[in-house]
């Protein structure tokens, strides 16, 4: 719960603060006087270029602000239109870009320690349609959707789901993951990749060890035999 006297536009701030340093230090950082929480607690908005300081300061920027903030704030009784008081005017968050749902589909099968597994082609350059862009994947301009056309990860995933990849995303171990194949060498004058829809279980070695759902069994793939390992952020609902 928020401390009762904070403006939103500080508790938004908040969410940007690294761990280990304190408010006071990030505002001497980005060379602003450490009064600015103060004032902000008191009267809302800082000035644009207080705010590109601060953000600079860890590495992002207003626009990357403003498109991550959970919505505007109440209107201020008395507040007048065009005042930096006026939260809606000066500080509407940017609309995040769509999320484009490229083509995929069933690909055969990829034989990996005598096992046969599920392959999906995945086809980046044909656009099926733009979906709403979930605001953890605001950071990642190469994140895209497909939709799930096995069953292989049935009950994780249906047939039909749509789920959200994120390239840019850190993949850890317990993750539902897209692993592209290292191809034919005509695969990206085509445009299509083949993946495998799995979770990753762990790395051992040069061997990557992924488990499917539907029948449930544990394969090894050799890391040469990978191009890509990406994170499916989730399904899209």
């Amino acid at each position: 719960m928020a401390a009762l006297g904070e403006s939103q536009i500080f508790r938004d701030l908040m969410r940007f603060k690294p761990e280990g340093l304190s408010a006071n230090a990030w505002a001497v950082q980005a060379g602003v006087s450490r009064t600015v929480w103060t004032d902000m607690r008191r009267h809302g908005n800082p000035s644009r270029r207080t705010l590109e300081k601060l953000l600079a300061a860890v590495g992002s920027s207003v626009a990357e602000f403003e498109a991550l903030r959970l919505g505007p704030e109440p209107r201020q009784l008395g507040a007048i239109p065009g005042h930096i008081g006026d939260f809606r005017h000066s500080w509407t968050p940017a609309a995040l870009p769509p999320l484009p749902l490229v083509g995929s589909s069933l690909g055969g099968e990829w034989n990996a320690s005598g096992s046969s597994l599920e392959v999906t082609e995945v086809r980046p350059r044909e656009l099926i349609d733009r979906l709403p862009r979930p605001p953890s994947l605001a950071r990642d301009p190469e994140a895209y959707a497909l939709t799930i056309v096995g069953t292989s990860m049935w009950p994780r995933f249906r047939a039909g789901s749509r789920v959200a990849v994120s390239p840019r995303s850190p993949v850890a171990i317990g993750d539902d993951v897209l692993v592209r194949l290292r191809g034919p060498e005509n695969a990206a004058h085509i445009g299509t990749e083949r993946a495998l829809i799995m979770h990753l279980v762990r790395r051992s070695g040069a061997c990557f060890e992924l488990r499917q759902f539907n029948p449930d069994r544990t394969i090894r793939i050799d890391a040469a035999e990978v191009e890509a390992i990406l994170k499916i952020a989730g399904e899209l609902i």
